[in-house]
């Protein structure tokens, strides 16, 4: 889909040569007079009630004298601001979804230039608008090709709109691969996507393989993928922004492709969106595809640690002790508790890059659903200041998660007879006790733990990806390219040509 960024009063609005026209109108519509067909249409459909006040109430018009578009739509837009754009657009298209409109001028002239309604209104019109394809040939491929944001003054808002463009694009990438069946979605498969974004600009991408994993001592990523006939891959992307001193942000992304359970199964009802277990894996990558098109001055490296965890005679079973790449012991008391084990060496091998800060992202726990629904996802940090920037950034982004606690007292139930630690500790407070197992495994690192379990996808008949959190990722790393960085230490040593390979 492609948007373009106008300077248009209401009536330049109205010779649009587009299909449609949705026109968003705020509850406290200008007195000031304006010209123009499209201007008396919005005075009077709201003086005289025909376009009733509260967010996201529509009048549609048909051929209306003085206006190009043969269709428009009138929507309430509440008070400007970016939520109530957010579902003042959702609400217009909803009346939209005829397949011959193709072009499309959404106009925001009627509202105060604003950052939060721009980008909020490119996102939400191609959230609106999308439609999974890959191995769906029936289905009907996105109608709307093209939008005309039109806007009182483009310049105000011109860096607001790259960035809604640029989160489109990361949303949309991360909702492709997390959509996508398992067997369209492997460990290898999600590593040929993640080498694909390693040709863009900016963007480098290694691949490691079971030898490689083998020879760094990733006991329990390696266990993990033992049932599965898919080899594992640990996928490591850099983008560099900045110079090679600048300490970069570590984003540390689950990439479950598919959870079964392994030996401690699941029930048989709705495992297929165990496909989505890989949420985190989907939206760094999907990160980085915004990354590569807004070029922000800031170094981030982007860690996959990707299997399947499958059942078989290999299987790693309950009450097995597997060690970890930082040489601690892991009692597996359940198998399903996965998640955690993958993440807990790329935790540790993130520590080489002495970065300035770690967020690891992972549809880790069903009591994180539990606890915060779909709404937020759970924020984890022991560093106020890195949980104050990433609350911040998803307000700002209207990618919101919640801080959970990280009391000691929640790791006690972790604690093993036979191994360092088992690696879950009940039923209670599940999602912070798991996040208390990832902590053991960042001694010093400045980390962060998001727990999108309940907001990476939806169920039912909406079922599919939201491609959350890659609106609050994006956003916290512009904010901290705003900032000062600390001085990282020399470069890593790359990885070998194999693993280049593998």
């Amino acid at each position: 889909m492609d948007f373009e960024l106008k300077s248009l009063s209401p009536e330049q609005a109205a010779a649009l040569a587009v299909d449609a026209l949705l026109v968003l109108v705020p509850d406290a519509l200008s007195t000031t007079p304006l010209a123009g067909a499209l201007a008396t249409l919005t005075s009077e459909a709201a003086s005289k009630g025909d376009l009733e006040t509260g967010l996201g109430k529509t009048l549609s018009c048909y051929r209306v004298p003085g206006i190009r578009a043969s269709r428009v739509v009138l929507v309430r837009a509440g008070n400007g601001s970016g939520s109530a754009v957010r579902k003042a657009v959702t609400a217009g298209l909803a009346s939209l979804k005829q397949p011959n409109i193709k072009q499309l001028g959404l106009v925001l002239s009627l509202l105060d230039d604003s950052n939060d309604a721009v980008s909020a209104a490119v996102q939400a019109c191609a959230d609106a608008s999308y439609t999974y394809t890959t191995t769906k040939p029936s289905a009907k491929a996105r109608a709307l090709q093209e939008v005309v944001v039109a806007v009182a003054d483009a310049s105000a808002v011109q860096a607001a709109f790259d960035t809604g463009k640029a989160m489109v694009t990361g949303v949309e990438f991360a909702k492709e691969w997390a959509n996508r069946p398992a067997n369209h979605a492997t460990p290898s498969m999600l590593a040929d996507a993640a080498r694909k974004l390693g040709r863009k600009p900016s963007i480098k991408t290694e691949v490691l393989g079971p030898k490689e994993v083998a020879a760094l001592g990733m006991g329990a990523f390696m266990s993990v993928a033992r049932g599965s006939v898919e080899p594992l891959r640990f996928i490591v992307m850099h983008y560099t922004g900045a110079s090679k001193s600048s300490a970069p942000v570590v984003l540390v992304g689950k990439g479950i492709t598919f959870d079964t359970g392994g030996i401690s199964i699941k029930p048989a009802p709705e495992m297929d969106e165990m496909k989505y277990d890989m949420g985190g894996a989907a939206s760094v990558l999907g990160t980085f595809a915004a990354l590569a098109e807004l070029q922000p001055a800031i170094n981030v490296v982007g860690l996959i640690p990707s299997c399947e965890n499958m059942p078989d005679g290999q299987a790693v079973k309950p009450g097995d002790v597997v060690t970890s790449m930082s040489g601690q012991t892991i009692e597996i008391l359940n198998t399903d508790a996965e998640g955690r084990l993958i993440l807990c060496d790329a935790l540790t091998y993130a520590a080489r890059f002495k970065p300035r800060s770690v967020v690891d992202i992972a549809t880790l726990t069903g009591a994180c659903v539990i606890a915060l629904g779909a709404v937020r996802s759970g924020l984890f940090s022991a560093h106020d200041e890195i949980a104050a920037a990433l609350q911040q950034a998803g307000e700002s982004a209207m990618d919101p998660c919640w801080r959970m606690p990280l009391d000691d007292e929640y790791a006690e139930g972790l604690k093993s007879n036979f191994a360092d630690m088992g690696n879950v500790a009940g039923r209670a407070g599940g999602s912070i006790t798991a996040a208390k197992f990832l902590q053991k495994f960042t001694a010093d690192l400045p980390w962060a733990h998001l727990d999108i379990a309940g907001t990476a996808w939806k169920s039912g008949a909406a079922k599919g990806s939201t491609g959350r959190p890659v609106p609050l990722l994006l956003q916290y790393l512009l904010d901290e390219a705003a900032r000062p960085a600390p001085v990282a230490f020399a470069e890593p040593k790359k990885a070998s040509k194999r693993a280049r390979k593998a």
